[in-house]
């Protein structure tokens, strides 16, 4: 049987995305999941996110229509796997659960048949630790949330992955029109989420210590530097600026930003209160005021037309 299909188990939020971009970059998708049921509603999550892409005029519709055939359905991973030359995993977030599906992974698939993650927090060195045949093909795939709109994709080596392998599968990536970095160790939050919760330390810091509310947090944010970052990185900003001059801004304002090493207790006690954001009503916003579906529809078209100008740009 030829090896001509993408495969991804996990047919949820994550999983649906991650097909939909497969299928979208001409390859032949299956969705596998614990059952029929399931995968098929995961299949339908991953033509709504083509059409919206095609309603956004991110692809064709003759390019929607051909992703749309690209998918299909499978219950049984040895079946499904049978025509695999990728295999993505994007399971629950539980590292039992992903170590004994890489372990009967690895006993299904040749050695030239890279396994992926789509862990968010978890080592892919600990996910692939029970997989005795070819561990170097282990690799993580992060893509973020959500996969079907956001380009990165965190490509990370494992204590044991081949940087052939790694290099292998993010160049593919970028055949989906993603933007894969390569991250050769694999540390706690990858390389995107070290640098995120670095803000969201300081972000929570000035909001315990009354600087500043979270609305003029996130504005400050959002109507700052996050205007600049599609196309003008911090350390693309050092060099345009000088880093002399950033040393000089490095050696006034780190001395008074926040440098816990744990979580703040600000946000402990919002925890240990029940206030634990949109689900329960409450967190650092009322949303009983608030509506998060609106904020959810505001961040992905704010996405897709950013796509549309970094598409324009070349990006």
């Amino acid at each position: 049987m030829a090896r001509d299909h993408v495969v991804v188990i996990g047919a949820g939020m994550m999983g649906s995305g991650i097909a939909a971009m497969g299928a979208l970059a001409g390859h032949k998708v299956t969705l596998v999941d614990v059952s029929l049921e399931r995968a098929e509603l995961g299949k339908a999550k991953a033509i709504d996110c083509i059409n919206l892409r095609r309603d956004n005029d991110l692809v064709t519709a003759q390019e929607a229509d051909a992703a749309v055939m690209n998918l299909s359905c499978d219950s049984d991973i040895p079946h499904a796997v049978e025509s695999a030359f990728m295999v993505v995993e994007a399971i629950i977030e539980k590292l039992e659960a992903k170590q004994a599906l890489f372990r009967q992974l690895d006993g299904l698939l040749p050695p030239e048949v890279p396994i992926c993650s789509n862990t968010s927090g978890l080592r892919i060195t600990e996910i692939s630790a029970l997989c005795e045949k070819h561990p170097e093909r282990t690799v993580t795939t992060h893509f973020w949330l959500p996969a079907h709109l956001v380009p990165l994709v965190e490509v990370v080596m494992g204590d044991r992955t081949d940087e052939a392998v790694a290099v292998r599968v993010r160049d593919e990536l970028k055949k989906w029109k993603k933007s894969p970095v390569l991250v050769r160790r694999d540390l706690p939050g990858q390389l995107a989420n070290r640098i995120f919760q670095a803000i969201i330390r300081e972000s929570i810091d000035i909001v315990a210590s009354g600087l500043a509310t979270a609305e003029d947090v996130d504005t400050a944010i959002a109507a700052g530097m996050a205007m600049r970052f599609p196309v003008w990185g911090p350390l693309t900003h050092l060099d345009a600026i000088g880093t002399n001059l950033g040393l000089s801004v490095q050696e006034t304002v780190l001395p008074s930003i926040c440098a816990d090493r744990d979580a703040n207790t600000y946000i402990k006690d919002m925890v240990a209160r029940g206030d634990l954001g949109a689900k329960t009503g409450k967190g650092f916003y009322d949303w009983n005021e608030r509506s998060i579906d609106e904020a959810i529809a505001k961040r992905d078209a704010f996405i897709i037309e950013t796509c549309k100008v970094l598409n324009k740009l070349g990006g």
